[in-house]
Order: structure tokens, then C-alpha cells, then sequence
């Protein structure tokens, strides 16, 4: 999962991460572990999300399902 990205489109869109906890029916802290990667995002939740941020295919696909690390390698 790509953090950095998935904290500058909450940030971006002027949602609060709270707001996005109730919303998807978590707490704040259990939202912010998912952020964080500690835990992992359930896919009803990846969809909750996407639909609040009006995320497109291509962006929830790079911030769920690429790697910080791949973005930063030549090949990517």
C-alpha cells in the first residue's frame, strides 16, 4: 500500500480521517493502522473509500495495491 499517497488524498480532499472511520464503520484508531500498514485493509472497505475520495480505477489501484516501494524503483 502506498501511505503517502492514500494521506495526501484525504488531506487533498479536506476529509478528516474520523469522518472516514465512521463512514466505512471503524474506529479512527483501527483507520489509522490500516494507513499506517499495521493491519490490512478489508476490500468493503477499499471500496467505502474509494467511493468517499472519488477515487479513479488507477488511483485506488496505486494506493492500495502498490507498494511504496515499488514506486520508488527505476522500473516503476
Amino acid at each position: 500500500m502506498n501511505k503517502g499517497n492514500l494521506k495526501n488524498v484525504i488531506e487533498s480532499k479536506g476529509i478528516s480521517m474520523t469522518f472516514i472511520a465512521k463512514k466505512i464503520g471503524i474506529s479512527r484508531e483501527s483507520l489509522y493502522n490500516k494507513v499506517q500498514g499495521k493491519t490490512e485493509f478489508k476490500a468493503s472497505e477499499i471500496v467505502k473509500i474509494s467511493s468517499l475520495l472519488s477515487l479513479t480505477n488507477k488511483e485506488r489501484e496505486m494506493i492500495f495495491f502498490t507498494t511504496d516501494s515499488e514506486l520508488n524503483s527505476p522500473n516503476a
